[in-house]
């Protein structure tokens, strides 16, 4: 006699999930702001929050959070890229292992973000009607370059949805 046994599961995002990684962002801004000076707590609150309801409402494509010099982004500046993980399972790591002393002379903190593909479904008026839920506005700017490179070293994940963190690195 032969058993078989199937397990179905079934994840859902919920603002529990999103809450869940956002505050690992917010672990790693803290860093960041500890061993550079910015951003301040004020702003760190705010881009959890708009992380928060943008992972929720599934249209986070990539933000990232940094220092910027001559438009281009320096040590340390991480970026996170929200993805779906279809069933699959991702590690859920703890934030951290900001590297200190860089160079930021000339340098002031900065962030982009980029949206999903879920948002560019929306119509101009929803992706304005959410964008006033938000505490505060992004403007149209150009993405910054990049001195270095970035190297993926962190992955942080709930509710079948993963942020995978990279952090800029000096050639």
């Amino acid at each position: 006699m032969t058993l078989s046994y199937t397990i179905t599961e079934v994840a859902t995002f919920t603002v529990t999930h999103a809450k869940h990684m956002a505050a690992k962002v917010s672990a790693d801004l803290k860093r960041i702001q500890r061993f550079y000076g910015a951003p301040s707590d004020a702003s760190i609150a705010e881009y959890e929050a708009e992380v928060i309801a943008l992972l929720n409402a599934g249209y986070l494509g990539t933000v990232t959070y940094g220092y910027r010099r001559n438009n281009e982004w320096i040590e340390p500046t991480l970026r996170y890229t929200a993805h779906e993980l279809a069933e699959a399972a991702a590690n859920d790591d703890d934030p951290g292992r900001v590297r200190p002393g860089a160079d930021i002379a000339g340098a002031s903190f900065y962030s982009y973000l980029t949206y999903s593909a879920a948002w560019d479904r929306l119509s101009s008026d929803q992706q304005v009607a959410f964008k006033k839920t938000l505490r505060f506005f992004r403007g149209g700017a150009s993405e910054p370059g990049v001195s270095g490179y970035f190297a993926d070293d962190r992955i942080y994940s709930s509710g079948g949805r993963s942020l995978n963190r990279a952090s800029v690195r000096s050639w």
